[in-house]
């Protein structure tokens, strides 16, 4: 269940990022995407615009709550849980003292 809602979240993740990035800040992100205004055409440029906003915003809503999901109620709690790498790291050994200067003659 856990790497299913794992792929999931990452399949999310790379369509958002498409999604986002295709967007232009002047309204021609998903026409000029594709080399040409076929698709622009097909759905107007404004359009286009609201289709990727809302698009965007649906993906980063389930992003969210994915990854909320998964963190809350998929992770194991408290039970078998692991030490880290710093803290199965047995500590160093004693340093040696500092050296004392060697006195100057004048």
């Amino acid at each position: 269940m856990f790497t299913f809602f794992m792929i999931v979240e990452i399949l999310v993740s790379v369509i958002l990022m498409i999604a986002v990035l295709m967007q232009s800040s002047k309204g021609g992100g998903l026409a000029g995407s594709f080399g040409g205004a076929n698709i622009g055409t097909v759905f107007g440029v404004r359009r286009t615009s609201d289709f990727l906003t809302k698009t965007t915003t649906v993906l980063a809503t389930l992003f969210i709550v994915l990854a909320l999901f998964i963190n809350l109620f998929l992770l194991p709690r408290g039970e078998g849980m692991q030490q880290s790498v710093i803290q199965s790291v047995p500590p160093p050994a004693a340093m040696p003292p500092a050296q004392q200067p060697l006195p100057t003659t004048k």
